[in-house]
Parts: C-alpha cells; structure tokens; sequence
C-alpha cells in the first residue's frame, strides 16, 4: 500500500518544530483549539513592594526603595498559566516559534508551557489577542504583585540589608549565601500540574511555585551618592526584563533557560512560564 502523501504544509511543521509537530498534525493527535484561558478578577487596592530598580552607592548596592502602587480599577488576569497545549497551538499556527527540542514534545493541556523567553511571551500575548478578540499583554512587575495577592512574598534578601554594618560589611553577604544556599535545596525543576502550588483568595493559582512569570517591566539602574540622591539620570535597558516568581530576577530578554546564563537575581528560576492580562 503506498505511504499517503504528506502536505507541504505539514513538512514545514515538522522542520519548524520536529516529530512531536508532525504526529500532532498527522498521527491522529490533532487537537481541537485550545478553550479560552479562564480568567479572574483582581479587585482594585495597593501594593506596597521593593523596586526592582538596581540602585548602586559608590558601586555597592543600596537597599531598593519602598513602592507603593495602587490599581483603581478590576483587573482580569489569566487563572492559571498558559499551557503546553496552548502554545503549541501557537506554534502550529506559525506565529510562535518552536520551543527548543529539550521541551519540543511538551504537549500537556494540565502543565505551563516553559523554556520561552519575553520574546515568545510576546508573539503568544499576540497571537492569543487575535484569536480571541481581546488585547491581552504581559503584566508589569507591579500588576504581578497585586494579582498574586497574598501569596505575593518580598524577597528575603532585602531584609538582609538590615544587617549591614560599618565595622563587618560581610555579615550580611554570608547571611545571604546561607539562604540562596537553602533556595536552591528547595527548588523543583519540572513543570507540575495546574492547582500543584495553590490557589490564591481570588482564584489566581500556582503564583510563587517553580514557573517564574515573564514581565513587562525593564532593567533600571540609577548611581546614587552616599545620601541616597541620583548622581545620574536612570539608565533603562529593555533588552532585560523582570521576571516575577517566589523572588524576581533580572532576565535578558532572550534566555529560555534562565540557567544557562542571565542578569539574574539570586538563585536563577527553575523555569519561565507566561500568564496574561487583559487590557481593556
């Protein structure tokens, strides 16, 4: 019996994105459209949480300022993450690119799609906005922070500023090796099933699990002198973003693995994932 032939569409699935886009499209696992993302309601408040500015006093970082942001309207943010299914289908659809092979076969409709960068969070955001007919984009750091609620963490690290002092300046670099030390203990490398890490009052789920969230806000960096004044204007650098999970990190902006090297915070995150906003 002859082999059926084989759509030049479907070929250039298979070279965009391997044998796992080929079998979707032809060995029987062609999937339905994803369903829309399920989203929740964030009422309006304020946040009060650290810059995430890097601020440097004769070379040496300075405890980040205090922020308080207040959201006066609802927000709407996605549940849960975007998943492996849904930005496959992204892929199919030729407006995502194929995610590297170590997660190519990734195809769970239950877990985050992980292993992409700001840019593809971006074409995902984009796409999804077409297909559905509602501007969708990345949060900034501030939004993450009010969305995630209660289970929105500071930092421990920046507590450890309380324990600089003039007559040891290495107390509180060793406080801080001990607990990233403990951090990376903890961590949990592979994406788990949707509801894994809880679910906040408001319904949002797996905030501050092992998916870090890509956002939209830059890398700033501001030269003070010793009485906490610019000496310079801030300098703003979009090619590195902030990334928001049980601490942020500081991502360029095209890392899909955020350990193979990047502008990070502390310990670099297990994994970095997407989840949207609306903006209406």
């Amino acid at each position: 019996m002859p082999s059926p032939t084989i759509p030049a569409a479907l070929t250039r699935h298979a070279a965009a994105g391997g044998v796992a886009a080929l079998l979707l499209a032809v060995g029987g696992w062609q999937a339905a459209s994803a369903a829309e993302v399920p989203l929740v309601t964030i009422a309006p408040g304020s946040i009060q949480y650290y810059t995430t500015d890097e601020s440097l006093v004769n070379g040496m970082p300075a405890r980040p300022a205090r922020l308080t942001a207040t959201f006066h309207k609802p927000m709407q943010v996605m549940k849960r993450l975007v998943s492996q299914a849904e930005y496959a289908e992204c892929v199919r659809e030729e407006a995502c690119r194929p995610l590297n092979k170590d997660h190519r076969g990734e195809l769970d409709p239950n877990r985050p799609v992980v292993g992409v960068n700001w840019d593809d969070a971006t074409a995902f955001a984009k796409w999804y906005s077409a297909r559905t007919g509602r501007n969708f984009r990345l949060p900034t750091y501030a939004e993450w922070a009010h969305l995630a609620g209660e289970a929105f963490k500071e930092d421990l690290r920046l507590d450890l500023y309380q324990l600089d002092d003039a007559k040891n300046p290495a107390q509180r670099w060793l406080a801080e090796y001990a607990m990233e030390a403990q951090r990376k203990a903890a961590a949990e490398p592979f994406p788990q099933p949707f509801g894994t890490f809880g679910t906040t009052a408001a319904g949002v789920q797996d905030i501050g699990g092992n998916v870090w969230e890509w956002t939209n806000t830059c890398q700033v960096r501001q030269y003070l002198d010793a009485a906490g004044k610019p000496i310079l204007p801030p300098t703003e650098n979009c090619g590195i973003r902030v990334v928001a999970g049980s601490h942020h990190s500081l991502m360029t902006d095209f890392m899909r693995d955020p350990k193979a090297g990047a502008c990070s915070v502390g310990i670099p995150p297990a994994n970095l994932g997407i989840r949207l906003i609306l903006d209406e």
